[in-house]
């Protein structure tokens, strides 16, 4: 085991699952007989994502991803958005969910939703297992959220440190250890 990091369990695999849960009902009957388009936002919304898509219960839903990159290698956002992995799905008239993992500063949220709302998309909202209003920058507000976190690093259910940690099933407050003398 890496002594560099420990990990204190934030919100467990169960708490994570019955909120997924909780989300697909509302979206489910809000989305009710609408031609949908989920946006996951890679890499740390896939298993999010996959949890969410599986119970929620639309007829004319799509899925598609988006890559977009704001942290590089460090635990705080550049602020610099650039998208790596566009959309090939036609938006228009269709409504959309983007599906993230987590809202920080807001910025690449806001940035999207302007984005996907110049595709001609029916409506743009958006959609987040974690939000920390803490570290806001805009004025964006998540349609769907499941939990609210503190301002600390967390890792776990898809979220990383540096491509590492995604696979832990809890959510985690990610812990630097200091180096061994």
């Amino acid at each position: 085991m890496d002594t560099r990091y420990s990990f204190e369990t934030l919100i467990s695999a169960e708490d994570l699952a019955a909120k997924v849960s909780e989300l697909g009902e509302a979206i489910t009957r809000d989305y009710k007989d609408k031609d949908t388009v989920f946006v996951g936002i890679l890499k740390g919304s896939f298993i999010f994502m996959a949890d969410l898509v599986r119970k929620v219960q639309l007829d004319r839903l799509e899925i598609c991803f988006m890559m977009v990159s704001s942290y590089g290698s460090g635990t705080r956002s550049s602020g610099n958005i650039i998208i790596k992995k566009d959309l090939e799905n036609d938006l228009e008239g269709k409504h959309v969910l983007i599906v993230e993992d987590i809202i920080d500063s807001g910025n690449t949220l806001t940035y999207l939703k302007k984005y996907l709302s110049n595709r001609k998309a029916a409506s743009v909202k958006v959609c987040t297992i974690l939000d920390k209003p803490s570290r806001r920058e805009t004025e964006l507000v998540p349609d769907y959220r499941g939990f609210e976190i503190p301002d600390a690093f967390v890792v776990g259910y898809g979220l990383d440190y540096d491509e590492h940690f995604r696979e832990l099933p809890d959510l985690c407050i990610l812990h630097m250890n200091k180096e061994e003398a």
